[in-house]
């Protein structure tokens, strides 16, 4: 089973996640600040990592930043804040998902499970009868190892950046709407609001494309969605 780390500072938060966590039949790990968070990913094998954003200190922003130097599990943000421009900030850092306080502890438990379901797929533990590997015009990517290079460059992808490159990839010519990205990728119902996968694909052509306002490979289709050509 995974092991989870949950990080906030509100230690009845913590105990609450943990509670419905441990009924799920995860393990847990708690930190309550960032120093102490990073300390636990050098030294356990943390699986997928549950972040409050707004800490004292080091906030979770810069928690996430930090992970993603050194370890690729999915990220799942907390915080109070509902406004996009915190969303866009966490996802930019590299965070995989993001929900707002006050939270269903079911919800959360549904997007923990989505989120190591989809890690499990891409890094081989499931479903490796469907793996493949896809190269279009000098970008290579391979999901069995989650490789993926670009004129054998290495581009370090999240693995949810990771997920929506290669759904366009391997699927090159069809034009994927954002409400198609999201439901392929999240496995969630699109909220007309939602602006996640914009962020997302702004993120991933700022890794793999030279000059991100001609990209080379992932093109906007207007009031359609994006395409990876053919």
């Amino acid at each position: 089973m995974s092991t989870i780390l949950i990080v906030d500072d509100e230690k009845e938060i913590v105990d609450l996640i943990e509670i419905y966590m441990k009924s799920e039949g995860f393990f847990i790990e708690k930190a309550y600040d960032g120093v102490q968070a990073l300390e636990l990913i050098d030294k356990k094998e943390i699986d997928l990592l549950i972040l409050d954003v707004m800490m004292p200190g080091m906030n979770g922003l810069e928690v996430c930043q930090r992970v993603r130097y050194k370890r690729k599990l999915p990220i799942i943000l907390l915080s109070a804040k509902s406004e996009d421009i915190d969303k866009i900030m966490g996802l930019g850092m590299g965070a995989d998902d993001y929900i707002t306080k006050p939270f269903h502890p079911l919800e959360l438990i549904a997007r923990v499970k989505s989120q190591l379901t989809r890690f499990a797929q891409l890094t081989g533990d499931l479903g490796k009868e469907n793996y493949d590997e896809v190269s279009i015009r000098g970008l290579f990517m391979d999901s069995r190892s989650h490789r993926v290079t670009v004129f054998e460059q290495e581009i370090d992808l999240t693995p949810t950046e990771f997920d929506i490159l290669f759904l366009l990839t391997s699927h090159a010519g069809k034009v994927f709407s954002a409400e198609e990205i999201f439901h392929q990728v999240w496995k969630e119902k699109y909220l007309d609001s939602n602006n996640t996968v914009m962020v997302h694909i702004r993120k991933i052509r700022e890794k793999i494309e030279s000059n991100t306002r001609k990209p080379k490979f992932i093109k906007t289709v207007w009031g359609v969605g994006y395409v990876v050509e053919k």
